[in-house]
């Protein structure tokens, strides 16, 4: 049993380092957490613990494994950006946003602007001439400018 042990400590340490090595060249994946835990059950396996029949062994593994989990999430969380919003604004992410005429929106031209936010936008109508002031929401974008439609 010893030498399988160890034929197989070797396997998950083999397996484990592949998937941190995908996870260094295409992050994202979260795959940073088994591999750590199949390291760490592959080390186990070669001292000799018996993690697959023995009772006491398998409560060992588990444990082990929760902890290296626990220890590789919470070095994960140290290592990516911080809670804050993202910088950038795309297009798509302006749907649904409510703002306010700031110059007369029509549906022929894009000569009107819209607040949203912080921020103007060229801005055509849905239907409709929409006057100064006046609260819209954002229906889609077209290019660099939105599609909005009266809040009633």
């Amino acid at each position: 049993m010893l030498a399988e042990g160890i034929a197989l400590g070797w396997v998950l340490i083999v397996i484990g380092a592949v998937l941190l090595l995908i996870e260094v060249y295409q992050p994202g994946y979260f795959i940073a957490v088994p591999a750590t835990v199949l390291i760490i059950l592959g080390i186990l396996l070669l001292l000799g613990v018996d993690i697959l029949s023995s009772p006491t062994g398998l409560i060992v593994g588990v444990l082990v494994a929760i902890a290296a989990a626990s220890v590789t999430v919470w070095l994960y969380s140290r290592l990516t950006p911080g809670k804050e919003p993202p910088r950038t604004l795309s297009r798509d992410s302006l749907v649904g946003l409510e703002g306010t005429v700031v110059v007369p929106v029509n549906p022929e031209t894009l000569a009107g602007k819209v607040r949203l936010g912080s921020m103007e936008w060229s801005a055509r109508s849905e239907s409709g001439s929409i006057p100064v002031g006046r609260r819209v929401i954002v229906v889609h974008s077209e290019g660099v400018h939105v599609v909005v439609k009266e809040v009633v």
